[in-house]
């Protein structure tokens, strides 16, 4: 079976660590998407305070299936 994908570009954010900072982002596009497959990094960037990571943005590619016409 073939499928075509769709790929948004979306930007989480915490102040634990990247990765939930990605977790955010995908629970975001969960809310509203379906058929999520697959995301990719593109970018990571983070706030220092005081010499420490105090905030991580991550952003990612998110790719997923489009409804069949079947």
């Amino acid at each position: 079976m073939s499928h075509v994908y769709k790929i948004i570009e979306l930007t989480g954010s915490s102040p634990i660590s990247s990765d939930d900072a990605i977790k955010t982002a995908v629970a975001a596009a969960s809310q509203s998407l379906h058929h999520l497959r697959w995301f990719e990094v593109v970018e990571s960037r983070g706030h220092i305070e005081a010499g420490v990571i105090a905030h991580w943005q991550v952003t990612i590619k998110v790719g997923f299936t489009l409804d069949s016409s079947e």
